[in-house]
C-alpha cells in the first residue's frame, strides 16, 4: 500500500514538472519552450508562437492550435514541420487561417474545428460542445464550451458555437479554453494539469474574471494567453494561496 501511495506521489510530482529552454522561432526570435513529462515519461513540449497560437509536441508528434499567419508577429508557417492534428477553435481571424491551415497540412493531417470553421474550410472533423474523440490509444480530445456571458458581449462569442478543447496526452491533461469568460461549465473540468486561460476584454475574461474561473477547477498550472495590453502579471496577486501556478509567456 505504502508502494502504491509513494507511486502515485512521484507520478504527479512527474507531471508537474517543467523544464524551459530558449529556441529561435521562425522568425529568428529568441523564444522560451516548455516541456512537461507525462505519466509514462514522454515529453510533452509547448511552444509559445503568438496570442493564441501555439504547437504542442508529443510523441513525434506536431498539435498545432489556432494557426495565423498574419496576427503580428507574422509567423511563416512553412518553417514548421507539417502538422498531425490541428486544432481550431472558431471562425475570428486570430484564431482561424486557412492559408495556414493549408501549409501545415500534410495527406496525413487531421484537421479537428468547430462546426462554423468547418463549413468555411469546406473540409476537417467538426466537433461541438459534448463530443469526444479518440485519436490515439493515449490521445484523446474533447470538446467543452467556450463563450460570452456579459450581456453586452454576447455578440462576440454566442454559446454553443465556439470550441475550448481538453487534450489528453498519455494521461497529461490540457485545456484550450479559446476565447470565453468565466462559465459554469468549467467547474465540470476534471484533473486539469495545463490550462491556457485568455485574459483581454471585451472579447474573454477581466483578471479577475480569470482568477475565479481557475478557482473553479483549480488546474496545477495555468498560463495566461490571448491577453493583448492587459496588465496580467496581477493574476499572480488574486490567485495568492490558491496552489494554482502562474505561468506568463509571449502570447499577447
Amino acid at each position: 500500500m505504502r508502494n502504491r501511495i509513494l507511486t502515485a506521489i512521484f507520478t504527479s510530482l512527474m507531471c508537474l514538472s517543467c523544464t524551459s529552454q530558449q529556441v529561435k522561432n521562425n522568425n529568428n526570435i529568441m523564444v522560451q519552450d516548455d516541456v512537461y513529462a507525462t505519466q509514462s515519461g514522454k515529453q510533452v513540449t509547448f511552444t509559445f508562437i503568438k496570442h493564441a497560437s501555439l504547437e504542442i509536441k508529443y510523441d513525434g508528434l506536431s498539435i498545432q492550435v489556432d494557426p495565423v499567419r498574419e496576427l503580428p508577429p507574422v509567423t511563416d508557417y512553412s518553417e514548421f514541420v507539417k502538422s498531425d492534428f490541428i486544432l481550431v477553435t472558431h471562425e475570428h481571424f486570430d484564431h482561424f487561417d486557412k492559408e495556414a491551415i493549408a501549409t501545415l497540412t500534410s495527406e496525413k493531417t487531421q484537421v479537428i474545428l468547430n462546426k462554423r470553421c468547418a463549413e468555411m474550410l469546406g473540409s476537417g472533423r467538426a466537433m461541438i460542445n459534448g463530443d469526444r474523440l479518440q485519436l490515439r490509444d493515449d490521445i484523446t480530445i474533447e470538446a467543452v464550451p467556450a463563450y460570452n456571458i456579459t450581456p453586452e458581449h454576447l455578440k462576440f462569442h454566442p454559446k454553443g458555437r465556439d470550441n475550448g478543447y481538453v487534450l489528453t496526452l498519455d494521461g497529461l491533461r490540457i485545456y484550450i479554453a479559446g476565447d470565453t469568460e468565466d462559465i459554469p461549465e468549467m467547474a465540470n473540468l476534471k484533473g486539469i494539469d495545463i490550462a491556457f486561460l485568455p485574459c483581454n476584454q471585451p472579447y474573454t475574461m477581466t483578471p479577475e474574471q480569470l482568477a475565479k474561473a481557475a478557482r473553479m477547477f483549480n488546474p496545477k498550472v495555468i498560463y495566461l494567453y490571448h491577453y493583448s495590453e492587459t496588465p496580467v502579471e496581477q493574476i499572480n496577486t488574486l490567485l495568492k494561496g490558491s496552489g494554482i501556478e502562474v505561468k506568463i509567456r509571449a502570447m499577447k
